[in-house]
């Protein structure tokens, strides 16, 4: 059976750094942080008071009826809002199209937390169960690709990904791959999460995962440096329109990039550690590069998983050198989570539209963060970290990395068109 070739037709994001995908990208390129104080709750008494918030969200610009919107948690918002923009952007014509043919696969790594925490929080044991009728549609982790194939009508494979991390990345895979096996000529793909609540921060904060930099928020996000202590959490949206190249072709459709590979593996090694020299993440790499029928000669960009941590950042760094050897050091290696913060399972979309976006325009966006001399002695400086400022170069070919809690990890390629 011959592979049908799969293109990026349409992008949207709400991200801490923009409310589309123009002043994201712009802000990437840029190398702002998205960082700042909490506002959804009261940080008072937690050891992380910062994360990266959604900046000037109005939920009615894309929920004309304000009693629509109060039925979804702000996660599935963001996937609504990231996808509407999507859809417009790839001009896909929703009166002639097959909407049989057409799917969505959205991700989320926790779902509905906001309203999980709130619901919970107003049990009362004497009053006895009196939960809101919208609680269990608005947790569940699947409702975002339901509501947005209610909402264009799309009767394709539909479906959600949880993987924590790497969900948005799976998403995507498994868009790519419905679409070159011939189950679909086109599917609406990412993820969106909103887990800045007091449940997801505090949660956090007892792994001692997060930052405690509260001093200086926009500069917490440090991946590869030494002082480097933990992630800073971010919220969003991002949806790609994935497509089968020659339904885009004839119907005249903007071409972004082309997927070219995807690949999946397992540390099996920790419940949140990443594996010390990398296993799962080698094999992962490989498997994309395989996936694709490239050489990793033929990588010119990576946007990492580049987290902050103290082990991940450094297996990441063992991973890169083992899969790419001598070619590693030709690379440009950014983390965009400098400056978006991790979106957990939404991260995988944005960074897959940075690598995108990468190879549309040929600059890379920096790592942020990094002061000369805070290195550490475990990390190869001579590696190209793409540190504090954007580089211009051609960019042919990028490769995106996810890895989630319990030892998942994903992969994709992207190749200039």
């Amino acid at each position: 059976m011959e592979l049908k070739r799969v293109v990026v037709t349409g992008l949207g994001a709400i991200t801490p750094l923009g409310n589309n995908v123009a002043e994201t990208w712009q802000a990437l390129t840029n190398g702002v942080s998205g960082a700042g104080p909490i506002t959804h709750f009261d940080t008072s008494k937690f050891k992380t008071k910062f994360a990266c918030e959604v900046k000037n969200f109005d939920p009615t610009a894309y929920f004309p009826d304000k009693k629509e919107a109060r039925k979804c948690d702000l996660y599935a918002q963001f996937a609504i809002a990231a996808a509407a923009e999507a859809v417009a952007d790839s001009k896909l014509d929703l009166e002639k199209e097959n909407k049989d043919r057409i799917g969505v696969i959205f991700s989320s790594g926790i779902g509905g937390i906001f309203s999980f925490q709130e619901e919970v929080r107003g049990y009362d044991e004497e009053r006895g169960p009196r939960f809101n009728p919208f609680f269990i549609p608005r947790i569940i982790a699947d409702i975002s690709a339901g509501l947005i194939s209610m909402r264009y009508g799309f009767r394709g494979p539909n479906f959600a990904t949880v993987s924590a991390c790497a969900s948005s990345t799976n998403a995507i895979s498994d868009a790519f791959n419905y679409i070159r096996l011939g189950k679909a000529n086109a599917i609406v793909t990412g993820g969106a999460e909103a887990s800045i609540a007091f449940v997801g921060v505090g949660g956090f904060n007892a792994m001692n995962a997060l930052s405690t930099r509260n001093d200086s928020p926009t500069t917490a996000s440090r991946p590869f440096s030494n002082s480097r202590d933990g992630f800073v959490m971010g919220e969003g949206g991002a949806c790609l329109i994935l497509e089968e190249m020659e339904h885009a072709l004839a119907r005249g459709a903007k071409i972004y990039a082309e997927v070219v590979g995807a690949g999946m593996s397992a540390d099996a090694y920790h419940l949140t550690a990443s594996h010390p020299e990398g296993l799962g993440a080698i094999l992962v790499m490989r498997n994309a590069l395989e996936d694709a029928e490239l050489n990793p000669e033929d990588v010119d960009y990576i946007n990492v998983h580049g987290t902050s941590t103290p082990v991940g950042d450094i297996s990441e760094v063992r991973a890169i050198k083992k899969v790419f050897g001598n070619h590693a050091f030709n690379l440009n290696i950014s983390s965009t989570k400098s400056m978006t913060g991790h979106m957990l399972g939404a991260a995988g979309a944005i960074e897959a539209i940075a690598c995108i976006l990468s190879v549309q325009d040929d600059i890379v966006p920096p790592t942020i963060n990094h002061a000369e001399g805070d290195n550490d002695p475990e990390i190869d400086y001579n590696l190209n970290f793409t540190f504090n400022k954007a580089q211009k170069r051609t960019v042919n070919v990028a490769l995106s990395n996810t890895f989630g809690f319990g030892g998942h990890n994903a992969s994709i390629i992207v190749k200039k068109i």
